[in-house]
């Protein structure tokens, strides 16, 4: 990758975790919200693996911008 664009990658990479971030709090609350008034939550749970498993390649991502950075 061009160098001058790793800073460029490396802020959006920031922002794909940061917006995570947001939305696994907002599907974790959801999820307890549903729970709360025994609704199923199968599905919701379902979903924030899958959203978990997305955070966890925005961050392996942003780490390896951050290496490519520092070499």
């Amino acid at each position: 990758m061009d160098r001058n664009m790793l800073p460029r990658h490396l802020a959006i990479a920031e922002r794909h975790v940061a917006l995570g971030e947001t939305h696994l709090a907002r599907q974790e609350a959801l999820i307890a919200r549903l729970d709360r008034h025994g609704h199923d939550t199968t599905d919701a749970l379902a979903l924030l693996a899958t959203m978990r498993h997305s955070q966890s390649l925005h961050l392996k991502d942003r780490d390896r911008l951050l290496r490519e950075l520092a070499h």
